[in-house]
């Protein structure tokens, strides 16, 4: 899936403390999105020309994640269902911090939330 509108990333990320040349680099990136699932057990893949990230988990399994050329900080993840959306809860430094993940049609939302913030990302399946 490919992305199609970055919504307020750019505060997103400096929530994050990632600094302003990272920042600026991740607002002009176009993402490609790969999931791959296997009962509960999935396989996110976030690629671009400047940084590629997977994260492989299982559904109400607490796993650990260093969030390598992101933030770069080690956290505790518990990926739940709440009806259609998965939805991790991050556990770390900062407050309220997670995803949700969920499909409407040929597009998959992403909200991201860290502290007050909350960025909302559209990515449109490719043809």
């Amino acid at each position: 899936m490919r992305e199609k509108s970055m919504g307020p990333l750019l505060e997103s990320l400096s929530e994050l403390n990632i600094d302003f040349a990272t920042r600026k680099i991740a607002i002009s990136l176009s993402q490609t999105k790969v999931v791959t699932q296997d009962g509960d057990k999935f396989d996110f893949k976030t690629l671009s020309t400047f940084r590629n990230y997977e994260l492989a988990f299982t559904v109400g399994v607490e796993f650990d994640e260093h969030t390598k050329g992101l933030d770069n900080r080690n956290i505790k993840c518990l990926v739940t269902w709440e009806g259609d959306k998965l939805v991790c809860t991050q556990k770390g430094e900062k407050a309220n911090r997670g995803w949700k993940h969920w499909i409407e049609g040929d597009k998959l939302y992403l909200e991201l939330t860290c502290e007050d913030v909350v960025c909302v990302q559209v990515f449109k399946r490719k043809q």
